[in-house]
């Protein structure tokens, strides 16, 4: 019994060892259980990540100019139209701010003025570029007011604010006809006048003729219409004879301008 067990320990051991080196070099043989062909699938499939990663960018590069670029000629007008476009972008910008400034102002917050008639000093009367006297108002006493920077300076209403007006004003003249051989004329204008247009503007004008009607006559003439005025435009009432003006009621002979 001794004897049998080194033989056999003599006749296994030379075959266990063969066996292990048949698996090892099967295992370097197999490229699926081999470390070094593992490591190089990783670097493979590494790199051709990276080189996925760069055509996406390198298509993004070249497809973000192009886009640029065919929307802008999409969006481009051609060079006349294009003049036109930005005239009118540049009036509606304009009026755009105008209408914003008015439209925050509550109608106790706008400006407007009402004057009324009062006696003529002669020896201050002075006329505009139609050679027509300018009348003369009266601001703070009566029913004559001014509010919200509307003022009243140098027989001249001053637009404190730009937008549009309504703007009136009637006169009424008296007097005897004193020549009875042919009618006679009155007129009233109202006139605007601006600092960078030296040339004053007729905006209203009112005639009438006066026939015979006896040794006295009373005429009004009422002028009122929506006016487009900027900051620092006078508005000013000329007449044909200021002698004629009727001065005695204040209801009767008036000017005034309310911002809408």
């Amino acid at each position: 019994m001794p004897s049998s067990h080194p033989g056999a320990a003599a006749t296994h051991t030379p075959g266990t060892v063969m066996d292990r080196g048949a698996e090892i070099t099967m295992e370097e043989a197999a490229p699926g259980t081999n470390p070094a062909a593992r490591m190089h699938l990783r670097e493979d499939l590494r790199r051709i990540r990276c080189a996925v990663l760069l055509c996406l960018l390198s298509v993004l590069v070249l497809v973000l100019p192009i886009t640029y670029l065919l929307v802008g000629h999409l969006r481009a007008p051609s060079s006349c139209a294009g003049q036109v476009t930005e005239e009118r972008g540049s009036r509606f910008l304009k009026q755009r701010a105008v209408d914003t400034v008015t439209d925050t102002l509550s109608s106790a917050e706008k400006p407007r003025a009402h004057l009324t008639v009062k006696k003529q000093d002669f020896t201050t009367t002075t006329t505009t570029g139609n050679h027509m006297p300018i009348l003369q108002w009266e601001d703070k006493r009566g029913l004559a007011f001014t509010k919200n920077n509307l003022s009243y300076s140098s027989n001249s209403l001053v637009i404190p604010v730009s937008g549009d007006y309504y703007v009136y004003a009637q006169v009424t003249f008296r007097g005897p006809i004193e020549n009875h051989t042919k009618p006679i004329s009155v007129t009233q204008i109202i006139t605007k006048v601006t600092d960078s247009y030296p040339v004053p503007t007729n905006l209203l004008t009112g005639t009438k003729t006066l026939s015979e009607n006896g040794n006295n006559w009373c005429q009004p003439i009422y002028l009122g219409a929506v006016v487009s005025l900027k900051v620092g435009d006078r508005l000013m009432v000329n007449v044909s004879d200021i002698k004629l003006v009727d001065y005695t009621k204040e209801h009767i002979t008036f000017f005034g301008a309310f911002l809408l």
